[in-house]
């Protein structure tokens, strides 16, 4: 540790933006419930000539040498600035939203590659602090390499797309505007309900530039995070229009997990007897095995938990901002007289579908629910006939879990062991294609940390570098990433970053030669699965119907220094897991899984407008379907 020779008599301290603000971000603390850690721990990072001389030597300077009182603030080198992003949300969703990574990338291509991870931070909620940088403030070379010129006015740059993905956003265009914008980031990154993406734009020759700070600005601050409670009269409002309900159902978002509030919830149910469905994002919220869970709702959901969101007069939702997938595109809740309850920290999502909103943290809510409630039960009748519909569908996920399909394994034989694998403090991660789908219908989540499903933005490329923040934010966790080959294709180059941390996650990487997802979702639509496989071009055909495209996707994870087992079967697949979870070493388990599925039944719909007119007799039956389902949609008012 050293001192700063250039700390004045007058209490400032003599530094550049970037050594600032490093400084700054090292001696953040958030604290809830009694539990105060680091908000900003450690930074992702690519450097470039934006960055490198700013915030890159800032960085190298608290590693070396800082300063007396001076916290380290961790660097891991990424390799790509939309997976360090990633990996960011990853890490911050996994310790529940208190802790959140800065990411540092340079001007130009490598600050718009992070653009994409910005977007889904913001749309789950999910705190993470961004760094792009900017060109100079001077204006002095300019344009600057990699500056996006505009004639109409010399202020702007590529770092503007940030604003409309962004919960906050500043450009610093000198030192002095450092003080209140990093204050306010803070308060966003620790605020429940207005957390997401922060963007702080750092002109290059800014981030260099010296400053006489006031030496208070770099004193230990503590972020309390709120837990606001329910107004009194809201939470009445809300307790009468459930004490009316005969089928209630209560739907768990991403809200009572990172509120910690799975305790709250179990009681809930306990008392009420409410049966309870999950979203992506709220899926282990309450155990599968607690009596009064149904597991997943709408679009992705299972038969159970639909059957009674269909028949239902109240909803309550907690934690949730109701996204199509959990509404089905508003045609899930289909009793004519259903109202909701609405118990959220964001005002802007407690009022969703003409609700009774009680804006509240979603422990503290359903705490005060519980209370006020008391002498509410559902009849002996409605549970018994949710205790049917549940062991009804368990029936289900076991056949498809146990299907012994050939000549290739379906893919929910893999979910299946993976599933009687994993322990209850593992994690499994993934995003999109149809993997999601299959686990929201299927997975059986015992503990509020298993089941990291990325379903906001559901974003392709997520799961790797995803691995990488959550064993960084629960080192004694299994963390297993299922990638299909075409997620695998977008974003694997964080493999590299995970190996040469000595992190130890594993992959598992589905191979069907195609997209799954879209395929069948383009010919449930009359496109025929046109152009969702991964075939070579043919020279008679023109098109790209020829041979599966060579890839080899086990060799490309070996370069990267992953161990890889390649597998064909089940059986092979379970041996192969368990050697994985024994290994110090990150692992790779390539199988083979059909295309085509089979996938869980479906009952309920996903609103994806069908061409209105075309020469096809497939897209126009497609179109008459399509008119068919839509019917039933509706706004809740």
């Amino acid at each position: 540790m050293s001192n700063d020779a250039a700390t004045t008599a007058q209490g400032t301290i003599r530094l550049t933006v970037g050594q600032a603000l490093v400084r700054f971000l090292a001696n953040q603390y958030s604290e809830r419930d009694g539990v105060e850690q680091r908000l900003i721990p450690g930074a992702f990072g690519i450097f470039g000539h934006g960055n490198v001389a700013g915030v890159g030597q800032a960085l190298l300077q608290n590693d070396l040498d800082p300063a007396d009182g001076e916290n380290r603030l961790k660097y891991y080198l990424a390799r790509n600035e939309q997976g360090m992003v990633h990996a960011a949300v990853s890490y911050a969703r996994t310790r529940n939203r208190m802790q959140a990574f800065a990411c540092t990338a340079s001007i130009g291509p490598g600050s718009t590659n992070m653009i994409t991870g910005a977007a889904l931070a913001t749309i789950d909620r999910i705190p993470v602090l961004i760094l792009p940088s900017d060109t100079f403030a001077t204006r002095s070379p300019d344009p600057v390499l990699q500056q996006l010129e505009d004639p109409r006015s010399l202020d702007i740059s590529v770092n503007d797309a940030f604003k409309p993905v962004s919960r906050f956003w500043d450009r610093i265009n000198r030192p002095e505007q450092l003080i209140p914008s990093a204050l306010g980031a803070m308060r966003v990154l620790a605020d429940p309900a207005e957390t997401g993406a922060v963007t702080i734009c750092l002109p290059q020759d800014v981030q260099a530039e010296a400053f006489d700070w006031p030496v208070e600005f770099f004193r230990k601050r503590v972020w309390h995070v709120a837990r606001p409670v329910p107004e009194p009269a809201a939470l009445a409002r809300a307790v009468a229009v459930i004490r009316s309900a005969r089928k209630p159902l209560l739907i768990a978002g991403g809200g009572v997990i990172y509120s910690e509030g799975s305790a709250a919830l179990a009681a809930f149910a306990d008392a009420t007897g409410i049966p309870v469905a999950d979203t992506q994002a709220g899926k282990g919220a309450i155990s599968f095995e607690h009596p009064a869970s149904v597991g997943g709702v709408g679009s992705t959901g299972n038969d159970a938990a639909n059957a009674l969101a269909a028949e239902a007069d109240v909803i309550i939702g907690v934690g949730t901002r109701y996204s199509d997938f959990t509404t089905a595109s508003h045609t899930a809740f289909r009793n004519p007289d259903v109202r909701f309850v609405n118990l959220n920290v964001l005002g802007f999502d407690a009022a969703k579908n003409s609700a009774e909103m009680v804006v509240t943290d979603a422990r503290e809510g359903l705490a005060a629910l519980t209370t006020a409630l008391d002498g509410f039960r559902v009849e002996e009748a409605y549970r018994a006939r949710v205790a049917g519909l549940v062991a009804d569908w368990a029936r289900v996920t076991d056949e498809c879990y146990h299907r012994d399909h050939s000549p290739l394994p379906a893919q929910t034989e893999v979910f299946g062991a993976l599933n009687e694998l994993m322990a209850d403090d593992d994690i499994v991660i993934n995003a999109a294609g149809s993997m999601p789908g299959d686990l929201q219908a299927l997975w059986r989540a015992r503990s509020p940390i298993q089941y990291h499903l990325e379903y906001g933005f559901s974003c392709m490329g997520y799961e790797i570098p995803a691995a990488m923040g959550a064993k960084l934010a629960a080192p004694d966790s299994e963390v297993v990433a299922i990638v299909g080959d075409g997620t695998y294709q977008m974003l694997p180059q964080e493999i590299a970053t995970i190996v040469s941390e000595n992190l130890k996650v594993i992959i598992v990487l589905l191979q069907n030669h195609g997209f799954a997802s879209i395929g069948g979702l383009s010919e449930s639509r009359g496109s025929q699965r046109f152009g969702t496989k991964y075939r070579m071009r043919d020279a008679a055909t023109g098109r790209l119907d020829g041979e599966y495209v060579p890839l080899d996707l086990a060799a490309n994870a070996r370069s990267f220094g992953a161990d890889v087992f390649e597998v064909s079967t089940i059986e092979e697949f379970r041996h192969a897991y368990v050697k994985a979870a024994a290994s110090s070493h990150t692992t790779v388990i390539h199988i083979e899984t059909d295309l085509y599925g089979p996938n869980p039944p479906s009952s309920a719909w996903w609103d994806v407008p069908v061409s209105q007119t075309s020469r096809l007799e497939s897209t126009r039956t497609a179109y008459g379907e399509y008119l068919q389902q839509k019917s039933d949609q509706r706004h809740y008012l």
